[in-house]
């Protein structure tokens, strides 16, 4: 079982930046693939990057490429997403999730466990 606790979101003006961040329960975190989805009103949930166990490995929406980044410290269980040049269209809900690594379900957005989500809006 995975905890996961996301913070950092806020009120932005557009092209401004935020840094979230979601810290995992457990001693096991780099077992652990890693993504960032987010869900706007209305709209369906989508994924916007990725990022392997070890860090290695990292993958992103068309949508958020060159402006986000994602990253982990497997010493402090904790992901980050880095959110540059942001736009109004990427206000929206913010979520980390975990599958246990391995395979290739985090490719397919096919994740196990969920934070809570953390608020991100964006103003024009």
């Amino acid at each position: 079982q995975v905890q996961l606790v996301e913070s950092g979101g806020g009120l932005v003006q557009a092209g401004g930046s935020l840094r979230l961040s979601c810290t995992a329960s457990g001693r096991t975190f780099s077992r652990y693939d890693m993504g960032w989805f987010r869900q706007a009103p209305g709209k369906e949930r989508e994924i916007a990057a990725a990022i392997s166990g070890s860090g290695v490995l990292t993958t992103y929406a068309d949508s958020v490429k060159g402006r986000f980044t994602i990253s982990r410290d497997n010493a402090k269980n904790t992901v980050y997403l880095e959110m540059n040049s942001l736009k109004p269209e990427d206000t929206a809900v913010y979520y980390c999730a975990a599958v246990f690594t391995g395979g290739s379900r985090w490719l397919n957005n096919d994740y196990d466990y969920w934070g809570q989500g953390t608020q991100v809006t964006v103003s024009s």
